[in-house]
């Protein structure tokens, strides 16, 4: 038995804290597996943070973070913009393209696991003001969906408790969040992984009942099939519903390169950041190119529900349910988007925060942020980022609310900017690999059809940034076609900024004397499953158990 090679003892933590390590808390006694490799620190040297998501926790983190309300909301809207057909080709050729990400994600992240994800990477391999930038703009990315979920879990609560204002329920769950953040990294990994299982079985459930009711297995409805893509059809604004869509399609992609930053707080980045890339890319595009035909399956793009006012009434799933006959079905479905609000909340804060905690120790944000607790909890960063999801008060005014639409509306763009980067980032280490003499054998994960996937990528996420705000061109659409592009020019200049103020050169980073051992470490737990691990630790019971009981669910998926 696995036991068996397994041994745990209780250590006083103060005595075995190696001095690159820190002490949890006022704690005296840890559970200590001892098959933990005594030569890795528990918290990352370089920002402080502890290193406690499983390789579990990795590997649901990029399918369930992607996983909200936008898909089930959000989508709805795009839906009725497009049209079935400009869904499903948003979501595919999106789908590619975080296909390619992904694919440079697991190359330079596996390689590069230590200090902060691919801003720390661009600055490495680049320059400050290019890391400056794709950190800028993912923290835009993020500050947006925050503020737009927490407006939509307090509009969701309205729908069964409309006595309480808006505002009451963003203010109560702001404190909640904010409390549930500080606990600490482990617990945010747990609660994911959980809430991503809830997601997927919810998606699951919605697909075979569409596969029922189109088939006409909802008694006195008749089969259906795809006639809605017959009448009112396919598209619903010819090209410039397509180009709409690609802008929503980036959002609810946005997150799947969320392991980039877990990997710094991974116990075994080595082993769970290739697993989650080989393992939830496909699992991405099989989700939502599932939601791109059902939705267009079961809701024609012109049902006036697309446009209600309440959210729940407006999302696709609801949509199908209510004209399959089951009336109350939307308080189901309100309880299942309530799910994705949570799980979209406490991701965003998370990202955001280890975004800003980051480029903080780059010196590119003010140093406090990059301060952690003794527990290895940024406590600034969390505090901060969360403080600019109450710009979602301004959704209260009716003046205010325009402006808040403009600026959630930025994240689209954004997405484009941060995979760009990746992408080019990626490009720069291989070439600072080979001009060093280093073979890409020694690569630990290699990238599928380098240099074809970078490259699309950079490409294409160029391309995209470009042509997204077409629609707004004829008629001229002076708000909306600032809000577009602003973040383009406002990039150009931070970068030139950065360069002008910080650097004093536009020089980039020499790629023949970069130290390419700089941010590389070993696995923790290099000789143990993420279920072994569970029999070592205090969780065994649990963890053990439910890792068993997925074990036949997670090879749907795998």
């Amino acid at each position: 038995m696995v036991v068996s090679n397994l041994k745990r003892e209780t250590v006083d933590i103060e005595k075995t804290a190696k001095k690159d390590d820190k002490p949890l808390f006022a704690l005296n006694v840890e559970a200590v597996d001892i098959n933990e490799d005594p030569d890795v620190p528990r918290y990352d040297p370089h920002t402080g943070v502890k290193r406690a998501l499983k390789n579990r926790h990795i590997s649901l983190l990029a399918l369930g973070g992607v996983i909200g309300p936008g898909c089930l909301v959000g989508a709805g809207n795009a839906l009725n913009k497009g049209g079935p057909l400009a869904l499903l080709l948003g979501f595919t050729i999106i789908g590619i393209i975080a296909f390619s990400v992904m694919e440079s994600i697991g190359e330079i992240i596996t390689l590069y696991p230590s200090g902060g994800g691919f801003t720390t990477l661009a600055r490495r391999f680049h320059s400050d003001a290019l890391s400056a930038v794709c950190g800028y703009a993912y923290v835009v990315v993020f500050f947006a969906v925050l503020a737009n979920e927490y407006n939509t879990l307090s509009s969701i609560l309205q729908f069964w408790g409309p006595q309480v204002p808006l505002y009451g329920y963003i203010l109560i769950f702001w404190f909640a969040f904010e409390i549930f953040q500080l606990v600490g990294v482990g617990l945010f990994g747990e609660t994911e992984y959980w809430l991503a299982w809830l997601k997927i079985v919810g998606l699951v459930a919605y697909y075979i009942f569409s596969i029922i009711y189109i088939s006409g297995g909802i008694r006195n409805r008749p089969a259906f099939g795809f006639q809605y893509w017959n009448s009112p059809g396919a598209l619903s604004h010819g090209f410039k519903g397509i180009a709409v869509v690609f802008v929503f399609c980036s959002t609810f992609y946005s997150g799947t390169e969320s392991v980039a930053l877990a990997a710094t707080e991974a116990k075994n980045p080595g082993k769970a950041v290739p697993l989650a890339v080989r393992q939830t890319l496909w699992r991405i595009l099989v989700v939502y190119i599932g939601i791109a035909v059902f939705y267009g399956a079961t809701v024609p793009f012109d049902d006036p529900n697309l446009s209600a006012s309440t959210k729940v009434l407006k999302s696709p799933i609801a949509i199908a349910i209510s004209r399959a006959g089951w009336a109350g079905g939307a308080h189901l479905v309100n309880a299942f988007i309530l799910i994705t609000c949570i799980s979209a909340i406490n991701g965003s804060l998370y990202i955001g925060s280890r975004t800003l905690t980051h480029l903080a120790h780059e010196g590119l944000a003010p140093k406090i942020l990059a301060w952690t607790d003794r527990r290895g909890v940024p406590i600034p960063a969390i505090t901060v980022f969360n403080a600019l999801g109450l710009i979602s008060l301004m959704n209260v005014s009716v003046g205010a609310s325009n402006a808040y639409s403009y600026i959630v509306n930025l994240s689209g763009v954004g997405v484009f900017i941060v995979w760009g980067v990746i992408s080019y980032t990626h490009l720069r280490i291989r070439r600072a690999w080979v001009a060093q003499g280093r073979s890409v054998e020694e690569l630990p994960y290699k990238a599928l059809f380098y240099p074809w996937t970078p490259v699309l990528s950079l490409a294409a996420n160029i391309f995209l940034a470009l042509i997204q705000g077409w629609s707004y061109f004829v008629p001229f659409d002076a708000g909306n076609f600032v809000d577009a592009y602003i973040l383009l020019p406002v990039g150009i200049l931070l970068y030139v900024g950065i360069c002008v103020f910080k650097s004093n050169h536009f020089r980039t980073v020499d790629l023949r004397s970069v130290n390419l051992d700089e941010g590389r470490r070993k696995d923790m737990e290099s000789d143990l499953s993420d279920q072994e691990s569970c029999l070592a630790s205090s969780e065994i019971t649990k963890d053990y158990k439910s890792a068993t009981f997925f074990k036949y669910l997670t090879t749907i998926f795998t």
